[in-house]
């Protein structure tokens, strides 16, 4: 079967996936997110040049643990650094042959104007947000204007720290379908953890009170 390309991001309130200069500062950082748990469940990234040079700024030449990065663009040179491939190739063709291969699904990481292209051309099979409770009020769109697409809800959680609501949605007709939102699971063992910690805590006044 076909491994499924998910556009996974984080994303404003008011539909914006960055600031108007990529600005990302906003993103908060919720302690229930599990983000191992998520890069575990690709092993390829794919995204466009102006995305890759954000992430390249940030050391690494944009590499990401555990993923083969495939970065696309007519202006960057082709090249391979580790874990990064550069290619002036269409991004159609190499994602649908990407695609077919075995393995794990494939992370469309961004931008908006790149998931534009390859949801128009029927390679998307999921869209997964987080939607971080911020208006910014102008920036980067999670989708620039094109044809309407209907998408099914397949899982919701609400992150009580930070306000955060993750969406997941499949593509009707695309491979699916979308899968549940794993990567909060460690919210439900720090509660665990904390009610345990109350009930030792609990214990030791007991075995203390009884010393006294």
């Amino acid at each position: 079967m076909s491994r499924r390309l998910r556009y996974h991001v984080a994303v404003s309130l008011d539909g914006f996936i960055a600031g108007p200069n990529g600005e990302y500062d906003w993103i908060v950082m919720d302690p229930a997110i599990d983000f191992a748990a998520l890069f575990k469940e690709f092993d390829t990234a794919v995204m466009g040049r102006k995305t890759y040079e954000l992430v390249a700024a940030q050391g690494g030449h944009g590499a990401m643990p555990g993923l083969e990065v495939v970065v696309f663009s007519r202006t960057l040179r082709p090249a391979t650094y580790p874990g990064v491939r550069i290619v002036n190739d269409d991004p159609r063709e190499v994602v649908a042959a990407l695609k077919a291969k075995a393995g794990r699904d494939i992370w469309l990481y961004g931008g908006g104007d790149f998931f534009r292209s390859l949801l128009t051309a029927g390679l998307v099979d999921t869209v997964e947000v987080a939607v971080v409770p911020v208006l910014l009020g102008s920036g980067i769109p999670l989708l620039p204007p094109g044809a309407a697409t209907k998408l099914k809800l397949a899982d919701q959680k609400t992150l009580p720290a930070s306000g955060i609501v993750a969406l997941s949605y499949s593509i009707p007709g695309g491979v699916g379908p979308a899968p549940r939102i794993g990567y909060v699971k460690a919210a439900k063992t720090r509660a665990k953890r904390a009610k345990t910690g109350g009930k030792s805590q609990k214990r030791r006044r007991k075995v203390k009170s009884s010393r006294a």
